[in-house]
C-alpha cells in the first residue's frame, strides 16, 4: 500500500520550507487559504477555507458542501495561501485529502478550534505531494510596476512517492508563470538548490519528466 507523505513527514524532511508555508498560511492569525477540489466533469472549483496546521497535520473542518463531495469523491487538492498586505509571495500545497475517522482526533481538534458540534462538518487530513513557496522583488508579481519586476525565488519539495500514484495537481512552474526563476527541487523528498538560469526556449519539465501545466 502506497503512503503518501504527511504534512509532518514533509516539515521533519524540509522544516524551513514548512515554517515559511505555514507563515504564509497563518498570516491573518487562523489558516486561511484558497483550496481547489476537482468537480464531478473534471473542472476545478475553487473556496476560501481555513487550514488547520498542527505538528501532527494538514486538517480542514469542511461542511456539507460542493467542495466536500468534491472531496469525497475525488481526494486531489490545491491549497493556495491569501495574499499578504505587503507582498506578492505566496505559498502553495498540493496533494490528496482523506476522511480522518479517528474519533479522538477528531475530538481534540475540535475541542481545541472550538468547531460548532451542531455544525455539519468532517475533518479531512491533506497528504502532502508538493510544497512550494514563491518569493517575489519588491515590485512584486505586477506587470506594472515601475522597474521590472525580479524573478521570484521558488523553492519546491517534491514527494517521490506521489510520482508512482495517480496524478495530484502540481505545482505551477514559476518559470512557465513568470518566465524564469531561481528554482529549489529536491531529487527525493529533500529540497536543494539549484542554480538560477536565463529563460529557455524548451518546453519546462518537472523533476519527474511531466510537461509543467500551462
Amino acid at each position: 500500500m502506497l503512503v503518501m507523505a504527511s504534512w509532518s513527514d514533509f516539515s521533519t524532511d524540509e522544516p524551513r520550507l514548512a515554517d515559511a508555508i505555514r507563515t504564509l498560511m497563518q498570516q491573518y492569525g487562523p489558516g486561511l487559504g484558497y483550496l481547489a477540489t476537482v468537480r464531478a466533469d473534471g473542472g476545478p472549483r475553487v473556496h476560501p477555507v481555513s487550514p488547520v496546521i498542527t505538528d501532527d497535520g494538514l486538517y480542514c473542518f469542511v461542511v456539507d458542501s460542493p467542495k466536500r463531495r468534491d472531496l469525497e469523491r475525488d481526494g486531489r487538492y490545491a491549497l493556495h495561501s491569501f495574499p499578504p498586505e505587503d507582498s506578492d509571495d505566496e505559498a502553495y500545497l498540493a496533494g490528496r485529502a482523506t476522511v480522518v475517522t479517528d474519533r479522538a482526533k477528531v475530538a481534540r481538534l475540535a475541542g481545541h478550534l472550538r468547531a460548532a458540534p451542531h455544525v455539519d462538518w468532517r475533518l479531512f487530513e491533506f497528504t502532502v505531494d508538493v510544497a512550494m513557496i514563491a518569493r517575489h522583488g519588491r515590485n512584486g508579481a505586477t506587470p506594472f510596476a515601475v522597474e521590472p519586476p525580479s524573478r521570484p525565488a521558488v523553492q519546491v519539495w517534491l514527494d517521490p512517492s506521489a510520482a508512482s500514484s495517480s496524478p495530484a495537481p502540481v505545482a505551477p512552474s514559476a518559470e512557465a508563470a513568470s518566465g524564469s526563476s531561481t528554482v529549489s527541487v529536491g531529487p527525493g523528498r529533500a529540497a536543494t538548490d539549484v542554480p538560477a538560469r536565463a529563460p529557455e526556449t524548451r518546453p519546462i519539465r518537472s523533476a519527474f519528466g511531466l510537461p509543467a501545466p500551462a
